[in-house]
């Protein structure tokens, strides 16, 4: 494999002139970037960790997709109506977007984009083995959702109205994919992926390097009407070490770091969330509220082996977990100020339902920690097992003040350090009792993260991966999306909110942001609430 890198670099060095001054150019067109976390997957139907979104996004195009405003535009669909009833969705689908290249087509280029491949992907997705989007298609009709009438007319059937849609449209796992590929490479499409996007797959060498080459067939333009991408290709490094991956960058070796996690703030950062002095003229520092909640959830389904005869099922210990944690302190301590702290409820900042005057979250409260553990009937903690918690190695640190912290309120949890690679099935199986997670808007709207407490998105299937249920909020999550009256629908997630609160599935810590360490040399690289990375209109000077 590691001959194969070698050649695809080689590849990649011989689109450049031979001439040291036209090389040094143009090696400038590759858009270098970290990704600290690994990948997992190239497949749309799996694009559900921000890591795999990142590139199925350089790879791969959808219906419609989002801009940094979240606004809803145009992608192959070049347009689209909505029947009276709100039931049928009918797009129109351009004729000049081909799929990239690949022996998946018998030695011939890559064809044109069909309705019918839409028709192919979306039912491919209601395969549950196969994709954990199913429940998001849990509102289209049960026979024959999905219609190709002729090679530019999609049609999507839905049971009734439901005003979500369309966002839910604009994320990853609707990418168009060709089905010549998904046979011809069978359960290896994972890792040689054949999208539309404005970059082509070259090669992936797991856990060290993955190369994208520019697409010169791409279909979009720019404002100005220029072809699209402006970079050359871009590689993707997989080093584990934070230290090391920042060396990269200030030696000019990365384009960009991304996340609190990548760098070490105390050293980057001053107290007002600024660079220091000495980084500004080194790259610049990329922020933005973030549609991401941090949270810790507790697999509270009696049901579940992993829970039997834990304390986690008590809900006043959960709610006296809550009391104990002083977010403000660990916003301050852990993220230099970048974020805001969660109290209020898991509809994070941003969306039009945050509103800590409605929902009443928890604040720090020791007080109320002690009536709750008597409540429980662990009487100054008297009496209540260690609770292990769960988490990779990158937030030990702050889960060892999160530990000391329930220390002090006769709360012991143990940490517990895991792979992501083995820590996330797990939690998806309903493996893991208590543990971190975070849940980022894949479309804004409050819908996305309330979906994650409806029963009927029980994990693995679903992302319920608390098994809560509720049939309050299931009833109120259900007619939400049907309410036309922004002013009620609000209201309804105000409530889901403060039922998620009072039953305490879940310890919300922080609303993220975004946060980019960038080089100077790029420009064009926009930002927006959702984290979605866009290559396509970077350049590299």
């Amino acid at each position: 494999m590691a001959a194969l890198l070698m050649l695809a670099v080689l590849f990649l060095l011989s689109l450049f002139s031979c001439t040291g001054k036209q090389e040094t150019s143009d090696k400038r067109k590759v858009f270098r970037y970290n990704e600290q976390a690994g990948i997992s997957s190239l497949d749309p139907a799996v694009a559900s960790n921000f890591e795999n979104i990142w590139v199925i996004n350089q790879l791969f195009n959808g219906l419609v997709q989002m801009n940094d405003a979240l606004q809803i535009e145009p992608c192959i669909a070049k347009s689209w109506t909505l029947s009276e009833d709100g039931r049928i969705y009918t797009f129109k689908i351009r004729q000049d977007v081909i799929f990239h290249n690949s022996p998946a087509f018998g030695g011939q280029p890559g064809r044109k984009v069909k309705a019918s491949d839409f028709v192919y992907t979306f039912e491919r997705l209601l395969n549950p083995a196969l994709s954990n989007a199913v429940s998001l298609l849990n509102h289209v009709e049960s026979d024959k959702p999905f219609q190709a009438p002729d090679d530019s007319t999609f049609i999507v059937r839905l049971q009734k109205a439901y005003s979500p849609f369309l966002g839910i449209l604009t994320m990853k796992y609707f990418s168009v994919i060709p089905k010549e590929a998904v046979d011809f490479f069978g359960k290896e499409f994972r890792k040689n992926p054949v999208g539309t996007g404005p970059f082509i797959f070259k090669i992936w060498e797991e856990g060290t390097q993955l190369i994208l080459l520019k697409n010169p067939n791409y279909f979009e333009t720019s404002s100005q009407n220029e072809k699209l991408p402006y970079l050359d290709a871009v590689s993707i490094s997989f080093m584990k070490d934070k230290e090391t991956s920042f060396l990269q960058l200030m030696k000019g070796d990365l384009d960009m770091i991304s996340g609190m996690d990548a760098f070490n703030p105390n050293e980057i950062l001053d107290d007002n969330a600024n660079l220091k002095p000495y980084y500004r003229d080194k790259f610049n520092l990329q922020t933005l509220p973030f549609l991401k909640t941090d949270y810790l959830g507790f697999l509270i389904d009696k049901n579940e082996n992993a829970v039997k005869n834990n304390p986690i099922l008590n809900r006043s210990v959960r709610l006296a977990i809550n009391y104990s944690i002083d977010r403000e302190k660990l916003i301050k301590h852990f993220r230099n100020d970048l974020g805001i702290p969660a109290t209020c409820g898991f509809i994070p900042f941003g969306l039009p339902s945050y509103n800590p005057q409605e929902i009443k979250g928890y604040h720090y409260n020791p007080d109320k920690v002690k009536e709750l553990l008597l409540e429980a009937g662990y009487p100054e903690g008297k009496g209540l097992p260690e609770i292990p918690l769960y988490s990779t190695e990158n937030y030990l640190e702050m889960f060892e003040f999160i530990q000391s912290q329930l220390a002090e309120n006769n709360i012991h949890i143990k940490i517990m350090v895991e792979k992501a690679s083995v820590l996330t099935p797990a939690i998806k199986n309903n493996e893991i009792p208590f543990f971190r997670k975070s849940w980022i808007g894949d479309y804004p709207d409050e819908e996305n993260f309330m979906s994650l407490f409806y029963s009927k998105n029980f994990s693995p299937g679903g992302f319920n991966y608390t098994h809560y249920s509720n049939p309050d909020f299931d009833k109120m999550y259900e007619n939400a999306p049907d309410c036309d009256n922004d002013s009620i629908r609000r209201n309804l997630y105000h409530k889901m909110d403060q039922l998620l609160i009072n039953d305490a599935p879940i310890v919300p810590l922080y609303y993220d942001e975004v946060v980019r360490l960038v080089s100077k040399k790029i420009s064009g690289l926009s930002t927006n609430p959702i984290n979605l990375l866009n290559l396509k209109t970077v350049k590299k000077d």
